[in-house]
């Protein structure tokens, strides 16, 4: 039987599981989804984006976030507007009423960064986030990110050279 005792992979696996586990539960306080809190990030990160390319950033079908957009329209945090160059497109745009709700989630967010990194010095959060910004670069470098992948590798160059 193989020793999993110190195995990356599931630890990666294991950390990342629980950390979308303590996020859903955080995000049900405010009556959300995980998926629709990234959509309010990603939005007041980057406003106008379609849903398809939410979808395509989120892993799921336009469907699902054409209906976690609706639920964020209905509750006045979300806008759709029509793309000036294609009629069939519509553009998100966060509405000012959602800046409240964005701070919660932004502390929510911080308590769990503060969580997952409790125990760990300077240095080694360094280390460890160089680590995975690396192994990040190398595998969109060896995966040759097509369109599906460019979202979770839209950051791996620069991160690459910084922890380089």
């Amino acid at each position: 039987m193989p020793e999993f005792t110190h195995d990356v992979m599931l630890y990666l696996h294991d950390v990342a599981h629980l950390l979308r586990i303590a996020a859903d539960k955080r995000a049900r306080q405010f009556g959300m989804t995980r998926a629709q809190w990234f959509i309010m990030l990603r939005l007041e990160r980057q406003p106008g984006l379609s849903q398809k390319e939410l979808s395509e950033l989120l892993e799921v079908e336009p469907i699902t976030v054409a209906r976690l957009v609706d639920r964020l329209e209905q509750r006045g945090l979300v806008e759709r507007r029509p793309d000036p160059k294609d009629r069939r497109v519509w553009r998100l745009h966060l509405l000012p009423s959602a800046a409240p709700l964005l701070e919660k989630i932004k502390a929510e967010r911080a308590e769990l960064i503060a969580l997952l990194t409790t125990g760990f010095d300077a240095e080694t959060l360094a280390v460890i986030t160089d680590g995975l910004a690396r192994m990040k670069a190398t595998l969109c470098g060896a995966l040759r990110c097509n369109r599906r992948d460019d979202a979770a590798c839209e950051s791996a160059e620069g991160a690459a050279e910084e922890a380089a």
